[in-house]
């Protein structure tokens, strides 16, 4: 084979290999973070906004719009420009559609700049029980949490938004506040971080009739460096239980305002 035929095949194998690498791995080029906030909790976080019959109907408001600033960390635990449905590829038994947490980076970085990264964890259907320290879904938050930050960055809070579930039966309606302290508790301790912000949301709506005792343990919950954002009162799709897109919207900017006025001093 001619020296010029064999420099032209190395050259388009060295091309090749440049595509994959570009198309496959992309997250390598993808700045890190500075600061970083984990999502949790069920449905309403994980959004449902804009999904019917089991359909998202692509609507992005201009609040949720994708930004390079601010990425997310995705499944493969590999940083990515971010965009809806956030939790896509984390609540994986559900469609996914709009969530409150795109709408909340846009307005922390509008008042903050940098680069926000945010680390979704929510799983729809849970209740509180279900992410006690040693389940799966609290292991998964942990480890998810404690990789984003290897490469550099601070988490700067956890949003929490989950009690729907719990709102069936008395029993678990009655030990909503022991059992979100010791997640907050227990969150920090593996973090390493005591003094790690939370902002929890109030119950716009519930699966069950036990709503208020849930609602007012989170109202009533008097940890340091806990805040409480109210969700009642926000327009509910259909199903008298999911918050509509522009709800989502709306909340994500109520959750932003919250952690500006009590957090923002971070930055």
């Amino acid at each position: 084979m001619a020296t010029s035929a064999k420099t032209a095949i190395s050259n388009l194998v060295l091309l090749f290999s440049a595509v994959l690498t570009t198309q496959f791995n992309l997250g390598s080029s993808v700045a890190s973070p500075g600061s970083i906030f984990i999502l949790a909790g069920q449905s309403n976080m994980a959004g449902r906004g804009g999904v019917n019959d089991g359909k998202w109907d692509g609507n992005v408001p201009p609040e949720c719009a994708p930004n390079l600033s601010i990425l997310r960390l995705n499944a493969h635990l590999v940083w990515e420009e971010a965009y809806e449905p956030l939790h896509a590829d984390i609540d994986v038994g559900k469609t996914c559609g709009v969530g409150p947490g795109m709408a909340f980076a846009n307005e922390v970085l509008r008042a903050k700049g940098g680069v926000l990264g945010l680390v979704p964890c929510a799983v729809g259907g849970t209740t509180i029980g279900q992410w006690a320290r040693g389940s799966q879904l609290y292991t998964q938050m942990v480890r998810r949490a404690s990789e984003s930050v290897k490469a550099g960055g601070t988490i700067r809070a956890v949003l929490w938004y989950q009690g729907e579930s719990d709102t069936v039966n008395s029993a678990d309606a009655e030990a909503y506040k022991a059992n979100f302290e010791r997640l907050v508790t227990d969150i920090r301790s593996d973090l390493q971080n005591p003094n790690l912000p939370v902002i929890q949301v109030a119950l716009a709506s519930g699966e069950g009739q036990f709503i208020d005792i849930v609602r007012k343990a989170q109202l009533e919950t008097t940890l340091p460096n806990v805040k409480c954002v109210d969700a009642k009162g926000l327009p509910l799709k259909p199903d008298n239980l999911h918050l509509t897109t522009m709800s989502e919207v709306h909340l994500g900017i109520k959750l932003a305002n919250a952690f500006l006025a009590s957090f923002g001093y971070q930055f």
